[in-house]
């Protein structure tokens, strides 16, 4: 899996930074050049992530928290609330103060949990303040090399004339790689059965050992073993093809037309987030973004850069979520 670029040490350690310090640390972060006109508040940036550490939305918020700190001016704390596909961090962000001291980052899993959990203690919606969504990162079908199909319309047939017997795994029941596999197990017409995991890791490495056979993946973390030929690609999930895998075709090219699926990552705030404070943050992701450190570090995480404008990333959401429910009901996605 591709090695993550080391975080910034306050946010590794967000116990020791006292308000004394943090204060002196924005003051010297305004002394740099370029960044006398950012306005530091009383209070660290804290940002919920709702995933686990080692996660794609943790690598990527990690690797840029040190460019952020410093378009804002007062330093950056992450913090991990990992639970229930994400809706125990969520529920912290959605209760914090609206005065943009708190934020979160959350990905694709936020507007699927309505259609796959019955009960969640918010809306998704009307809950929140979308700020931007920040990059969004392809994903590619793969088959273990024991496989006989090296495109789409071979494993389609394959899996016709052997129903039952290729399986599929996950990073979890529900989450955003699931849902690209029932995706395509539900456009194709096939029989393949879904085996969840714990994660993408030991997803990952149980398709690399052959003990499961298929998987819709993140491409960055994939396209080592692809290239070693650990790993068949046979599709990238977006519109069009990946430089990564400029060989590799689209799905949606091989005869899944509108298949296409993304995995974004957005930082959001509560609802009622004043507009300055919206613009203020936005304006802190846009002006990091603008850092060659950070841009480095998010491509090296995979993602392509976004930056959508607030109004656009409340749009999205909008629209993301009921795209969402409608595969899943057609996937027949079920929560165990």
């Amino acid at each position: 899996m591709t090695s993550l670029p080391t975080p910034c040490a306050l946010a590794l350690r967000p116990a020791v930074l006292t308000r004394r310090r943090a204060l002196a640390w924005g003051a010297a972060v305004l002394a740099a050049p370029g960044l006398a006109n950012a306005q530091p508040g009383d209070k660290p940036l804290r940002v919920i992530l709702p995933l686990s550490a080692g996660s794609g939305a943790d690598g990527a918020i990690r690797a840029i928290s040190n460019s952020l700190a410093k378009a804002l001016g007062h330093p950056v704390v992450i913090e991990n609330l990992p639970g229930a596909g994400g809706i125990t961090g969520t529920a912290q962000i959605v209760r914090a103060p609206r005065d943009g001291s708190v934020i979160g980052v959350v990905s694709n899993n936020h507007v699927v949990n309505p259609a796959v959990y019955k009960n969640i203690p918010f809306d998704s919606l009307a809950d929140i303040t979308p700020i931007t969504v920040l990059g969004a990162t392809p994903f590619v079908l793969v088959a273990h090399p024991s496989v006989p199909a090296k495109t789409v319309q071979e494993l389609i047939a394959y899996a016709r004339a052997k129903p039952g017997v290729l399986n599929y795994g996950s990073s979890g029941n529900g989450t955003i790689l699931h849902l690209g596999a029932a995706m395509f197990v539900d456009q194709a017409q096939v029989d393949i059965k879904h085996i969840p995991y714990r994660g993408m890791g030991p997803l990952m490495n149980d398709i690399l050992g052959g003990q499961v056979q298929l998987g819709v993946v993140a491409v960055a973390p994939a396209a080592a073993h692809i290239k070693a030929g650990a790993l068949r690609a046979l599709g990238v999930t977006t519109a069009v093809r990946v430089p990564t895998l400029p060989s590799v075709p689209t799905i949606a090219e091989q005869g899944l037309s509108g298949f296409e699926l993304e995995g974004w990552i957005a930082p959001i705030g509560p609802a009622g987030l004043p507009k300055a404070e919206v613009a203020r943050l936005y304006n802190g992701f846009k002006t990091a973004m603008e850092m060659s450190e950070a841009r480095e570090a998010l491509l090296a995480q995979g993602y392509d850069i976004k930056l959508t404008p607030p109004e656009q990333a409340a749009a999205f959401f909008g629209s993301e979520a009921a795209r969402m429910a409608q595969v899943v009901k057609s996937a027949n996605v079920k929560m165990d």
